[in-house]
């Protein structure tokens, strides 16, 4: 509503600026070209000042959600992160490297996160597991991004929500199989599990680089944390 305001506004500065220009065509009256400047002088600021409030808008949304992940990240996703993490066979990610990386360091570990590849179909389970245990914590982190118009986080939970479906109903339908096994034999459905749940790997490293860049203290806290459970919580391999 607030934009299409904005826009009417935009419009009525912009007639208004033109038939001054018509009536000075009209007349050749001198005075008129100082009229029309008023509206698109008003038009100019308008619009740079829409742009700087739109500017600390998004930055502030951003700041918003990097506290928001940080929470989520921290607790609810814990179990998570270091379950993907245990099965990761490439890249390595070990927490205390991680905890002690250069932004550089962390940088390139990303870029080679391009390519996420687990152990065996049988680790792939364990993590595609522990997202449907998750159901409930991705459901609150969409209605989160709804509240504050994340789009491209809305469309990730929405098709983290849909791949949860999919896994729920053959699970119901075949209660002793694995997900992964009915879906292997397919180049398309596989992608698209990796993509799933390799974007886990993905989207925690980016996280990691924006603290490391904006929030030092908040990446090594929640590493710390992190190593904690490690060393507590039986992941099913040694991630120290």
């Amino acid at each position: 509503m607030k934009k299409l305001e904005n826009k009417v506004i935009y419009i009525i500065l912009a007639v208004a600026a033109g038939v001054f220009l018509w009536i000075h065509y009209a007349t050749h009256i001198e005075f008129l070209l100082h009229l029309a400047a008023i509206p698109l002088e008003t038009l100019v600021v308008v619009s740079i000042v829409e742009k700087i409030l739109d500017n600390r808008a998004t930055a502030e949304r951003r700041r918003q959600l990097m506290y928001i992940k940080s929470c989520m990240f921290r607790d609810q996703m814990r179990s998570l992160f270091l379950t993907n993490i245990a099965h990761v066979e490439y890249p390595v990610l070990k927490l205390s490297e991680l905890h002690d990386a250069d932004l550089d360091t962390l940088k390139e570990l990303r870029a080679t996160a391009e390519d996420v590849r687990y152990h065996s179909l049988k680790d792939m389970e364990t993590v595609i597991t522990e997202y449907v245990t998750a159901e409930p914590i991705w459901q609150r982190f969409l209605e989160i991004a709804i509240t504050y118009n994340f789009e491209s986080i809305i469309r990730d939970m929405t098709n983290i929500q849909h791949f949860i479906q999919d896994v729920k109903v053959f699970k119901r339908v075949n209660p002793d199989q694995l997900f992964i096994q009915s879906v292997a034999a397919d180049s398309q459905a596989m992608g698209r599990v990796n993509l799933i749940i390799g974007d886990g790997i993905r989207k925690f490293l980016d996280y990691l680089i924006e603290l490391k860049e904006k929030q030092p203290e908040m990446f090594r806290a929640i590493l710390d944390d992190y190593e904690i459970s490690s060393r507590t919580v039986e992941c099913g391999c040694n991630i120290r």
